[in-house]
């Protein structure tokens, strides 16, 4: 578990994002939470992240999550984040690195169905299972070839298996957790004015990170 570019990008006196501790890599299993966070900083983008490895792995999507059988959408990967980062919903301060507006917009369990989440990271392939408040089903992250869109940590996330129900605008701007939209998370407000996004009540045997 290494989370030193994390620690380098931010200033901890200005932000209220956690800084993480470490601890003992959990051993290897075949699921963990994922967590999704819209982030509205200089372009707005999904940070998608799956716990592996008592980190939680992360994926910048600048158009979102696919819900269409076959779709794709570009996912650059980005440094790990502490598995504490699951539960931050506010305002990163101007200045700072990733200023704006994050919202927790999903969060469950999920299940690698190949490989632990460890290998399928390093062989640069996982088929996953989601099980959240907004997006239930499967999806699978490939990383692609050096070179290809210019960068070297590019993936593709693909919508497999099936089609799920697209996601309306008001769900889309609706926290999975506190309820709240985007405006008044940047604001500050406490109350939200919508109802939050169901919980998922699966629960799989790999209930902690993989190794």
């Amino acid at each position: 578990m290494n989370l030193s570019r994390y620690h380098a990008k931010r200033d901890f006196s200005r932000t209220r994002e956690p800084k993480g501790r470490s601890g003992r890599v959990p051993r290897a299993a075949p699921g963990g939470q994922f967590v999704i966070q819209k982030h509205a900083a200089s372009r707005l983008h999904y940070d998608f992240r799956l716990e592996i490895s008592g980190v939680l792995k992360s994926w910048a999507v600048p158009k979102g999550i696919p819900t269409e059988k076959g779709d794709k959408r570009l996912a650059i990967a980005v440094e790990d984040h502490p598995v504490e980062y699951g539960s931050f919903e506010g305002i990163i301060p101007p200045g700072s690195y990733g200023a704006g507006t994050v919202m927790l917009w999903d969060t469950g369990a999920f299940e690698s169905l190949e490989d632990t989440p460890a290998a399928a990271v390093r062989k640069g392939k996982l088929v996953l299972h989601l099980a959240g408040g907004k997006l239930n089903g499967h999806w699978t992250l490939v990383r692609m070839k050096p070179g290809q869109f210019g960068r070297e940590n590019s993936w593709l996330l693909i919508k497999t298996e099936e089609t799920v129900r697209s996601i309306s605008a008001r769900a889309d701007d609706c926290s999975a957790v506190s309820g709240r939209t985007m405006k008044q998370i940047a604001a500050g407000s406490k109350r939200p004015t919508r109802k939050r996004a169901p919980s998922s009540q699966a629960v799989f045997s790999g209930a902690s990170a993989g190794g």
